[in-house]
């Protein structure tokens, strides 16, 4: 690609936006000059949509929830070792989730000791780190690289863009030394730097596969992340309706993997189906049961189907597997399906007892629910389940929801199966504070639609949410939040009866550091920034507050509603 002559900055841009990056999302400081030059420049025509999120959180949550619903690159813009380090639990999350990104930072390589442009004393005495932004990041993404040299500037960037988008895909970092952002470019990149093409699993593996699922006649699939891929989606239904398999998600999954209200559908606790199996399929899955010693009955063969199949990210694993195989869940799924509609099928009276077992086990589980969701209509204070009750039953066709809960999962997974897949997307793995980023990434990736975020009040006190709101405002994307507000941290509360059920906080109800008391008048946040709060108290004005804050959004306007539930306290 013909860079040369270009500054460092102009260059960035013009690599970013030839591999597909559309959308940085920045929370930069002062390295950046250069590049916000280049983008002023009306006669730089090759650049992305550059978006100000105000904080790094949000910065690279925005970026999570963009790729997610897109599939798409973005770029994320972060302020030296000090914004790194504010990403970097962001990070970690994004890497946790294979979620792609390239984030950039800059810092000083020549402290004022080189010709050039005076950098400011701050980059020797406030700003500097042994090993830069790049070491002190490291653990927390795929790839981690300090430029060093001019000559090798294009070609990191490009090969940054290539690594992040390469399976197992996840976050990866570069820090660019200002000197090489004002300076000129010295060398050209490389004409062409194509996304490796996403494997798929071996053909005798996926024939093995195909024999281990005709040949069973009480087969289970457990999947966590195979809704990544809508496409991917559509192929496990078509599997899981042609043998006749019940499919179970992992309580945190965090995307839609399969129908809810499908009747193959068997819920999140792998627990009692697994008991019954003789064949365990898991795809995209990470903990498919706890813990990975228990498993499923004496004698039931386990297959893998996995982009990063045995997770050397992870410290432990453990889980057992007959037969592993590695590659794109898609591409991988879709090979499967063929071989299975090619091979000869007599019904198998067996698997289609197992089956229709099941298929009555959910109607009678999706019934049970909505009773027990009605029968809280009238309780005062509000039960979880009724607020997303009606929330299910008001939603647009075409809403996301995405969700960053910790105790309230549970009842998000059982009551709200009115959406898609793309329609629902988790905040974060591994780390709270990036939900209302994550939500206005997928409003940025879906301008037209209603985005809805359901945030428990302890997690919305982690997240920048004045820099949330005012990026909203500021770029005219405007989200529903609906906080599910128990007063308190009841997943913090929840393990002192677990681990101590006679102990002196139970016996005296001293439940220490788990309450958010007095509780603040979270609907004013959002009046700040013109838009539309209220409180809700009452059962009965749970679905007419979620109308007009739906309305709210139609008219342009964020919407938050503070749903007030059973204190943890």
């Amino acid at each position: 690609m013909k860079i040369k002559g270009a500054t460092g900055a102009e260059a960035m841009l013009r690599l970013l936006s030839s591999m597909g990056v559309e959308r940085i999302f920045a929370s930069p400081g002062s390295e950046w000059a250069p590049a916000w030059e280049a983008l002023a420049n009306p006669d730089l025509k090759d650049k992305p949509m550059y978006l100000s999120a105000r904080h790094e959180e949000i910065a690279v949550g925005m970026a999570s929830g963009y790729a997610k619903s897109t599939g798409k690159l973005p770029a994320v813009m972060v302020h030296t070792s000090v914004g790194s380090l504010h990403a970097s639990m962001a990070l970690r999350g994004a890497l946790h989730e294979n979620v792609p990104m390239v984030v950039l930072t800059g810092e000083s390589i020549t402290f004022g000791e080189s010709p050039g442009p005076d950098l400011g004393a701050h980059w020797l005495s406030q700003l500097a780190d042994i090993g830069g932004p790049a070491r002190l990041v490291e653990r927390c993404v795929k790839w981690s690289l300090a430029v060093n040299t001019k000559a090798v500037f294009p070609a990191a960037i490009q090969r940054a863009c290539q690594l992040a988008m390469t399976d197992p895909k996840g976050p990866v970092f570069v820090s660019l030394p200002l000197e090489f952002l004002f300076g000129d470019v010295t060398i050209d990149a490389p004409a062409q730097a194509a996304i490796p093409t996403p494997a798929t699993a071996d053909s005798r593996g996926l024939d093995k596969l195909a024999d281990m699922l005709l040949s069973a006649t009480r087969p289970v699939i457990v999947t966590e992340e195979c809704g990544r891929s809508p496409a991917a989606v559509e192929r496990l239904i078509e599997i899981s309706e042609l043998l006749s398999i019940p499919v179970v998600e992992s309580r945190t999954a965090p995307y839609l993997n399969f129908p809810r209200t499908h009747r193959l559908h068997a819920g999140f606790d792998s627990a009692g189906i697994l008991s019954e199996a003789d064949v365990v399929l898991l795809i995209a899955t990470i903990a498919p049961w706890h813990p990975a010693s228990t498993g499923p009955a004496a004698g039931a063969r386990v297959a893998i189907v996995d982009e990063n199949p045995l997770r050397g990210d992870l410290p432990y694993w453990g889980y057992q597997a007959d037969l592993c195989l590695a590659g794109s869940i898609e591409s991988s799924l879709v090979r499967l399906l063929k071989r299975l509609k090619a091979r000869t099928q007599k019904d198998n009276a067996l698997r289609s007892t197992f089956a229709e077992r099941w298929k009555s086990r959910h109607n009678d589980r999706m019934k049970a629910e909505r009773l027990n969701a009605t029968a809280c209509a009238s309780q005062q204070p509000m039960d979880p389940r009724w607020v997303l009750h009606e929330l299910n039953g008001m939603l647009p066709p075409d809403a996301i929801v995405v969700e960053e809960t910790i105790t309230d999962r549970e009842s998000i997974n059982l009551h709200l199966d009115c959406l898609n897949p793309g329609q629902f997307f988790a905040g974060a793995i591994g780390g709270l504070g990036t939900g209302i980023g994550t939500a206005l990434g997928v409003k940025c990736a879906n301008p037209t639609k209603p985005v809805v975020l359901l945030i428990g009040d302890g997690t919305f006190n982690y997240n920048p949410a004045l820099a949330g709101l005012g990026f909203a405002k500021e770029h005219e994307m405007p989200i529903m939040i609906v906080i599910m507000n128990n007063h308190g941290y009841l997943s913090q509360k929840q393990g002192v009866p677990r681990h101590y059920p006679e102990g002196w906080a139970v016996k005296t109800k001293t439940f220490i550091g788990t309450s958010i008391t007095p509780p603040p008048d979270y609907a004013a946040l959002v009046r700040i920034f013109g838009g539309h709060g209220e409180t809700v108290e009452q059962p009965g004005d749970v679905r007419p507050a979620l109308e007009r804050g739906l309305k709210a959004l139609a008219t342009g306007s964020v919407a938050l509603v503070d749903m007030r539930l059973k204190p943890v306290n």
